[in-house]
């Protein structure tokens, strides 16, 4: 996932327990009309996002049937808006800074991606950018479906990281037909959410495939049990970006190949930024303006 779009095909989707109310509960109509508030905002805070530059780890377990770990392989990357387009720069394997070839490689690779977009036309430039914008659109169209695709429970209020956020089940409404092709995954999630009570963003997600989950003309399946958790964490009190996302997956390929992992995503140094066409070194200081 790029990270946003992967993001929000997640932002629908959850496990119990027991918080007590602390404040009048919301119906499910007010619940509704929050979720779709939280869709708009989340196109809003991608937009921002293209102002900053963060690093991104990501480290990944193979397990094997019996779900012990079998590998553990980390990677990091340098994560920056160039000419509207995100791009990632691979800077360390396994928690070890890129030698000096693989360095090179890497930079020389990103300086490409550079080269490209400062030759591209207006016109190519303006299409390209419509049909990002075009994306986006049908990124947050999908997110607002949820707010009809699911029967709502308000659990309660809780305090996260300081801030109260409203803590909300959500189960497939039985017998929805989805307005949007991508919306047919939704009756196979359920999830948690706890939204931010001031700010109406997502602070938190717990989803759980609930049913086989099936995907692409080369047959690709999710199975049920796989569960993700995705934070968000309030950057200079402008806008809400990813912090944490853990994976938990068990998947086949083409009904051959099986794939059991588990994920942990981690984003930190957020600054703001502007960059030319050059791309620094690694090991160089990028400087925010």
């Amino acid at each position: 996932m790029p990270v946003r779009i992967g993001l929000t095909l997640l932002t629908i989707l959850l496990t119990a327990g027991a918080i007590p109310a602390q404040a009048p509960a919301l119906s499910e109509d007010q619940i509704r009309e929050l979720l779709r508030r939280v869709a708009d905002a989340d196109l809003k805070n991608d937009h921002k996002q293209r102002d900053y530059t963060f690093t991104e780890r990501q480290e990944e377990h193979k397990l094997d049937r019996k779900g012990n770990v079998k590998s553990t392989e980390s990677k990091t990357y340098e994560v920056m808006e160039l000419y509207g387009s995100q791009v990632r720069r691979l800077v360390a394997k396994d928690d070890q800074p890129l030698s000096g070839d693989a360095a090179k490689k890497e930079d020389d690779r990103l300086q490409k991606i550079v080269d490209k977009r400062a030759r591209e036309s207006g016109a190519d430039r303006e299409k390209r950018e419509a049909r990002e914008s075009k994306e986006h659109e049908q990124d947050r169209q999908f997110v607002r479906e949820v707010a009809d695709a699911y029967d709502f429970h308000m659990v309660g209020v809780e305090s996260l990281d300081g801030r109260d956020t409203y803590v909300i089940d959500a189960e497939p409404r039985p017998g929805y037909q989805p307005h949007l092709k991508d919306a047919r995954i939704l009756p196979k999630f359920r999830f948690r959410a706890w939204i931010d009570k001031d700010e109406s963003e997502w602070k938190k997600l717990d989803i759980q495939c609930i049913d086989t989950v099936s995907f692409g003309l080369v047959l690709a399946r999710i199975h049920k049990g796989s569960r993700i958790v995705i934070e968000q964490t309030r950057v200079n009190d402008e806008v809400w970006l990813p912090l944490h996302i853990a994976v938990k997956v068990d998947a086949r390929v083409a009904l051959l190949k099986e794939f059991n992992f588990d994920e942990d995503v981690t984003f930190r140094d957020y600054k703001k930024f502007r960059t030319d066409t050059k791309v620094t070194p690694v090991g160089e200081v990028i400087e925010p303006h």
